[in-house]
């Protein structure tokens, strides 16, 4: 398989083999490609446990178990209270 760089990606890869990281070029490919195939399965799982929070968030809107926004909004100070106190 052949493929091009940019000059910047080239430069970018040439230096990560003379930081002696690296062995060759290919290997700089290789590791970058097994990065973004990680990255792409964490965004699926990111993407799926969002879907079943609005999954859930429907029925229960459905089923009548909502908030008013006054105390939505309550509820997310006060979350957002204790998450500055927990971050001191």
């Amino acid at each position: 398989m052949n493929f091009s760089l940019t000059p910047e990606l080239e430069q970018f890869v040439a230096e990560k083999v003379r930081s002696g990281r690296y062995a060759s070029a290919s290997e700089v490919v290789r590791e970058a490609l097994r990065l973004l195939e990680q990255q792409d399965e964490e965004h699926e799982q990111w993407l799926q446990y969002v879907l079943e929070k609005i999954d859930r968030g429907l029925a229960q809107a459905e089923a009548g178990e909502v908030m008013s926004l006054k105390e939505a909004r309550k509820r997310i100070d006060r979350l957002r209270k204790r998450y500055v106190r927990n971050a001191s």
